[in-house]
């Protein structure tokens, strides 16, 4: 049994979008997305993806992602991210999904995942986030960044009224950046006991100014797919 994560897979099973045009680490990255998730995953073993798993702008156009996804060994759980545009309700997600027979894949909105470790329980929380990109000052982008922070809060709360102890966050957005912090994500994670976080979102020169490393109780690390080579990152055994 053992947890990982990998953010921004960028699938195109079914459209014409694949992440090869920027060349690079980019290059086959769908054949080394499939043979290092399936030489590391075990049924038994639970993958958090944070965000950006495919390109197709609704349920039907992101189907050949999600039988990718399906097909392969585990517990999947996915958040939502700024490309995530097919992403709907999660009762209608999960009945698509009924529908085309995918399984073993759930999702962290509103709400968090249980984790059972060898070691203890680890409550899975967290959301998409908001990031100084989009983020001009206007009254949609004020919108957009409160309702991340409240989702934020609800996930978390839900696991410490379920009474769990150990926290681990994952978001798409990363939640501070040279020259920016969003203090209000900040202080939630380090006011619920927050453990980790992991994000994503960051891609090629970006990366090398992710921040890695604890601040204030909290360690947080880059799990972008470029960034890792496509490997998923073990979180937990």
């Amino acid at each position: 049994m053992a947890l990982y994560t990998l953010a921004d897979l960028h699938l195109s099973t079914d459209v014409d979008k694949p992440m090869d045009i920027f060349g690079g680490a980019w290059r086959g990255y769908q054949d080394k997305l499939r043979d290092n998730l399936a030489s590391v995953l075990h049924e038994e073993d639970t993958l958090v993806i944070p965000g950006d798993l495919s390109w197709g702008i609704n349920l039907r156009e992101a189907l050949g992602d999600f039988r990718f996804l399906t097909a392969l060994p585990g517990r999947k759980i996915l958040i939502k991210g700024n490309h995530d545009l097919w992403w709907e309700t999660v009762s209608k997600m999960e009945r698509f999904f009924a529908e085309h027979e995918i399984e073993n894949i759930f999702f962290l909105h509103n709400n968090y995942q249980p984790y059972e470790s060898p070691e203890g329980r680890i409550a899975l929380c967290g959301t998409r986030g908001w990031f100084f990109d989009e983020e001009k000052g206007d009254a949609h982008d004020d919108k957009m960044r409160n309702r991340e922070i409240l989702r934020l809060e609800a996930s978390l709360k839900a696991a410490k009224s379920a009474g769990e102890t150990r926290i681990y966050c994952f978001m798409h957005y990363p939640p501070l950046y040279p020259g920016y912090e969003c203090a209000p994500i900040l202080s939630l994670l380090e006011s619920y006991g927050v453990e980790r976080c992991y994000y994503g979102h960051l891609h090629g020169e970006s990366c090398r100014f992710a921040y890695q490393g604890v601040k204030n109780g909290v360690n947080y690390q880059l799990v972008s797919s470029d960034s890792v080579r496509f490997q998923p990152i073990l979180v937990a055994p």
